[in-house]
């Protein structure tokens, strides 16, 4: 789908020729109102005309674009966003570009003058900062903006004869990384480009058949998307010219430490070990302040510990490798009733709701167990200090902080009996400020799997050790109702269930993880707001049950009012927790996906055991209820699958991508199916997974395909993306 830029206000500074004029002549051609800037100075910033602006708006108009000229000096930058007020209405709805400035006033630096230099800066940097900070308030009022600050080749790397101009490329970079951080909040992203293109102030220094090959046309694309509501960068820096685009990023090498504790730091210690300074092997990536402080504040401990000039700051990097894929002991998790009751009371539930007694009364006829309580079992393999004792985890308890939490359920949880719960170290990720450990818990009962938890486990001040950010191990995926709960006591009951960190009870131990008293567990608002949503949209029904995913944002403090938020989208139900009084969200990202009614009776749900293809099929089926109705658009198709264990059929699945908004059922299909496939569930694994090629399979006949066999190309929609498998 083309980009559309219809009801968009942009200003384009700078825009009477070049770079600029390029820009709002694109802008223009995609429906949005543009505002052309340009003072009508000469190359050195002298003179004024209005010249320039007039013939890019009359461009546009003659095209049936809408805009209007401002000739005002960047340094008014009032005047320039009261301009577009007066001609749009509005400001707070667009995108913001801070375009070339068209001014140089090069020199070498013995002979730039006071004048040379205040004259860059006053039009490159504080135009800039006086035409962003215009804006600023009305985009953060409608939550929405987009701002380009264009640098140079000469800021990021210096060029002869440019230092004025160099100084100033590279403070617009410094402003547009503050504005990404200031911003991203409201909605506001600000990034900066460093494009190379023919125009008046490359013309003096490359060949005419340079200045006609590096048009300005191949650059405006990039702005256009950076400008786009659907593009989601912020705070990021590229190179663009002639059709090609790069990114560019800070990168800083291991260094070493070059002091001894209580002994003075000498320049000597400095020679001796600059070429372990200068060395890149390994290097780090940091993003923010904060990664680039802990990097250097992490050399405090091995210092005050008699660490060795010469060595490398001890980091997680090696041991983080060390650790992903390990596996914590099993755990085992014997209950009765008892437990299931105790849950329920610790998240809220009370004999003065009829609906809650088939939670609170072990002999009601319908007893069930909440569907968050596939969390207590498996946090016991955590909470047993299995964490510990991986190789390459080396974790300070009073930092830890729960980040994520992911449950799904493949069974309606048993009131009583005996599970076991098997952890393993899925990633363990590098956020700067500290380290997130992923830790996937599948519980089983006997050999039938029953839950999967994926637990966020976020350690302050671990971070820094030039791991990766991201994992594709993590599970990603206006309110109709609101609750209110209070949760002054809820810290103390909620804990009886087995969750048993003093972070929540202990006001010393909370002070120790900087907290002014204790806290209330994550997990307790999301049991809350789990039965919230069992309660609105699934009548208490815990068969209809199937997932839920939360992001934990702040701590609930005790004494706060917590209010939970949803709303519906098909079957997954969106929503989010917050306190009160302070209206901070303190749950967000956050989903449950229930099973439809039809489907949600124990015989319809997946049994679990031996197959490793039901968690496949289980995220098909989370797909086709996200966007069934898109997929039976793009596919039109119905799939069977035979899925064979041991030379036997062992389950037959039937995808429906054509009728309706699509499904999955356990079965074969009622009807025909367009295409048949047979294959063994360890081999479908392995081509889900993207180790074993499905055309090599087909040929050598491990996986065989009936019917229409083009449309299984299709089956790549659903597939592709294996990251939850």
């Amino acid at each position: 789908m083309a980009l559309s830029f219809e009801g968009r206000v942009v200003l384009v500074t700078g825009s009477g020729g070049g770079l600029g004029r390029e820009y709002a002549l694109a802008f223009a051609e995609r429906g949005a109102s543009v505002v052309v800037n340009d003072l009508g100075a000469d190359i050195k910033g002298g003179g004024k005309s209005s010249a320039a602006a007039d013939k890019v708006v009359e461009e546009i108009r003659a095209k049936g674009g809408k805009a209007v000229a401002n000739y005002d000096s960047v340094e008014d930058g009032e005047k320039v966003i009261q301009s577009a007020l007066d001609a749009f209405g509005r400001i707070g709805e667009n995108c913001l570009c801070v375009a070339t400035y068209r001014i140089l006033r090069d020199r070498s630096f013995a002979r730039t003058s006071d004048l040379d230099w205040d004259l860059i800066h006053r039009v490159h940097l504080r135009g800039a900062f006086f035409v962003t900070r215009a804006a600023w308030s009305h985009m953060k009022k409608q939550k929405f903006g987009r701002i380009i600050m264009t640098a140079s080749a000469a800021g990021i790397y210096g060029n002869f004869g440019q230092a004025n101009y160099s100084a100033a490329k590279l403070g617009m970079l410094g402003l547009s990384n503050t504005l990404a951080i200031e911003g991203r909040n409201y909605n506001i992203h600000c990034n900066t480009l460093a494009p190379v293109a023919g125009s008046r102030l490359t013309e003096t220094v490359m060949t005419p058949e340079l200045v006609a090959s590096l048009k300005p046309e191949y650059v405006a694309p990039m702005v256009l998307w950076l400008c786009h509501e659907q593009c989601q960068e912020n705070g990021a820096l590229f190179e663009a010219g002639a059709g090609w685009i790069g990114k560019l990023r800070w990168e800083r090498s291991q260094g070493c430490v070059v002091r001894q504790k209580n002994q003075p730091m000498t320049p000597e210690a400095v020679r001796d070990q600059w070429d372990k300074i200068c060395d890149f092997t390994d290097a780090t990536k940091p993003t923010s302040v904060q990664e680039s402080l802990q990097s250097i504040v992490s050399v405090l401990a091995p210092l005050e510990s008699g660490g060795e000039v010469g060595a490398t700051p001890t980091t997680a990097a090696s041991a983080s490798a060390e650790a992903v894929g390990q596996k914590l002991p099993p755990s085992t998790f014997v209950f009765s009733p008892t437990q299931c009751i105790l849950y329920a009371l610790g998240v809220g539930m009370s004999t003065k709701d009829p609906d809650h007694l088939r939670f609170l009364y072990e002999r009601h006829e319908d007893f069930g167990c909440l569907p968050t309580f596939g969390v207590i079992p498996a946090q016991a393999a955590m909470m047993d200090g299995g964490l510990s004792a991986i190789p390459g985890l080396n974790i300070d308890f009073t930092r830890v902080l729960h980040g994520e939490q992911y449950l799904e359920l493949y069974k309606p949880l048993p009131t009583s009996g005996t599970l076991t719960s098997q952890a393993t170290v899925a990633a363990v990720l590098d956020k700067g400020s500290g380290a997130v450990i992923l830790l996937d818990v599948n519980t089983y009962s006997g050999d039938q799997l029953i839950c999967f938890n994926q637990f966020s486990v976020f350690v302050v001040g671990a971070g820094g050790f030039g791991g990766s950010r991201t994992s594709d191990k993590a599970k990603v995926r206006a309110p109709s109702k609101q609750y209110l709960f209070p949760v002054r006591l809820q810290a103390a009951l909620y804990r009886l269930s087995g969750d048993w960190n003093p972070l929540h009870i202990d006001p010393s131990f909370a002070a120790m993880g900087g907290f002014q008293a204790p806290i209330l567990h994550g997990l307790c608002s999301f049991g809350f707001a789990a039965r919230h949503v069992l309660k609105q949209f699934a009548d208490n029904d815990p068969s209809r049950f199937k997932a839920i995913k939360v992001r934990f944002v702040k701590p609930v403090m005790p004494g706060q009012l917590l209010q939970t938020e949803m709303w519906k989208e098909g079957n997954r139900i969106h929503l989010q927790c917050k306190v009160k009084e302070t209206d901070a969200v303190v749950l967000a990202g956050a989903y449950v996906d229930l099973h439809g009614a039809s489907e949600a009776s124990p015989e319809n749900l997946p049994q679990h055991g031996a197959l490793q293809s039901e968690l496949v099929f289980a995220e098909i089926g989370r797909r086709i209820n996200d966007s069934g109705s898109e997929l039976v658009k793009k596919v039109n198709a119905v799939f069977a699958w035979e899925i064979t264990k041991d030379g036997k059929s062992a389950a037959e699945w039937t995808v429906d991508l054509k009728n309706g908004s699509g499904s999955l059922r356990r079965g074969a299909p009622s009807g025909k199916a367009d295409v048949t496939l047979t294959v063994s569930d360890e081999d479908f694994v392995e081509v889900v997974q993207g180790r074993l090629n499905p055309q090599k399979a087909f040929f050598s006949g491990k996986l065989k395909v009936r019917g229409n066999i083009m449309l299984s190309q299709k089956l790549e929609v659903i597939l592709k993306d294996n990251a939850k498998l």
